[in-house]
């Protein structure tokens, strides 16, 4: 077979134009549809259309399923989906219908196994930033300790896809700055939330951590992920502005409401040592948007198109079963691309081919998610109480993952 280059996937679809929504009326999703079954058009909600094709890559030909969110309408809208607590995870399934979604994909790629570190807890947790509602849940761990594919040229974990104030859908990234203030002055906060801390840094844990044991954070390295867990680390309780308790290792258990928990490693364990129960300290943090912008929804990634054009580097050997989400209407219309994991249909597609993919779907910005036991789209049937799952997960059942993204329609 000759090799495919991005710009030759093409949408094999007998689709070519979605039905009115009048047409729709009464039409039933009925789960993931077979193999070799019949290509759909339907609408979920007012704003959000579905629809599935096939595209042909270099590897074979791949299944995509698809949703378009209208992001225009005033009864439309996306936010994450996301566990209880940031180091847990649930199926996109259960995310969804917990929260009433009529649609959701999953998210960020995210903290799956520790087998390099016996004995240590991978804690569920994503990647890179995360917000919910307008509220910042975690922030992005170094690059060296990522799960998921190699970044193309540029890309760093505190790339995000997300939804402003505004209306407005755009790629941005999304850095931490905090800081902690104590009697001797202050310390830059280099972490929130995260499974794993940059060397020599200091990072907080609040109420939306959960209780998950804290030790991975102190694990592997900015560059080495698989690295050796430090032996020199130190936590500080802080409640109502005071330390209130101290420890040599990082601990586990639910974090009350109104506490912070410091976690140091070498020279940040270093100082807090220094820290005395009693003392005053003042913890302050947030994200801050490369552009300037206020989120009301964000989830990590990295960027595969911009401006109508490939981010430089991307991947164009590899083919696997993916999830993406693309950019389009001047950030006005979102487009859920998932890959069906079916035998047939395994080969899937490079990154660079997903990159095409999208563009050809009509995104001139699109954002890889995690994939491959992962790649996870579900709707909710008009009329129905529960979602359905729309592709066939590779691993033969839904993945527990991280987070993921929900559209939501109403009033």
């Amino acid at each position: 077979m000759s090799t495919a280059t991005p710009g030759a996937v093409r949408l094999r679809t007998a689709l070519t134009v979605l039905l009115a929504c009048g047409a729709l009326a009464g039409t039933a999703l009925t789960g993931a549809a077979p193999a070799a079954g019949a290509q759909r058009a339907e609408q979920l909600a007012p704003g959000v259309d579905y629809r599935d094709y096939d595209l042909d890559g270099a590897h074979g030909t791949a299944h995509a399923h698809l949703v378009t969110v209208d992001l225009s309408n005033a009864h439309v809208r996306v936010d994450l989906l996301h566990p209880d607590a940031v180091a847990a995870r649930a199926t996109v399934s259960q995310l969804a219908d917990e929260r009433g979604a009529v649609a959701g994909v999953n998210g960020d790629f995210f903290n799956i196994t520790e087998a390099q570190h016996p004995g240590v807890e991978a804690t569920g947790s994503a990647v890179g930033p995360e917000i919910a509602g307008g509220r910042t849940l975690k922030a992005a761990v170094p690059r060296g300790q990522r799960f998921g594919p190699a970044l193309p040229s540029g890309a760093t974990t505190e790339d995000v896809i997300g939804v402003g104030t505004d209306g407005t859908a755009r790629l941005d990234r999304l850095s931490l700055t905090g800081s902690v203030t104590t009697p001797e002055g202050t310390l830059k906060l280099r972490g929130l939330n995260q499974y794993a801390l940059p060397v020599g840094s200091i990072g907080a844990y609040t109420s939306d951590w959960g209780g998950a044991s804290r030790a991975r954070a102190t694990c592997g390295t900015d560059t080495s992920r698989s690295a050796p867990c430090s032996t020199d680390t130190y936590e500080v309780t802080v409640r109502d502005g005071r330390v209130v308790g101290t420890s040599g290792s990082p601990g586990s258990g639910a974090i009350p409401a109104g506490t912070t928990v410091l976690l140091g490693r070498e020279a940040g364990a270093g100082e807090l040592r220094k820290l005395l129960r009693g003392e005053a300290v003042r913890v302050e943090h947030r994200t801050v948007a490369a552009s300037g912008a206020a989120y009301t929804f964000a989830v990590g990634g990295f960027p595969v198109l911009r401006h109508g054009m490939p981010v430089p580097g991307l991947d164009d050997s590899a083919s696997a079963v993916r999830s993406a989400v693309g950019i389009g209407g001047g950030g006005h219309r979102l487009l859920l691309l998932v890959l069906d994991g079916d035998p047939a249909y395994r080969s899937g597609l490079t990154v660079a081919e997903l990159a095409a993919a999208l563009r050809d779907a009509g995104a001139t910005d699109g954002f890889d998610l995690d994939g491959g036991g992962s790649s996870t789209l579900v709707a909710r049937e008009p009329g129905e109480g529960v979602v359905s799952v729309l592709n066939h997960p590779s691993g033969g059942a839904e993945r527990a993952v991280a987070n993921g993204i929900g559209v939501f329609s109403g009033s």
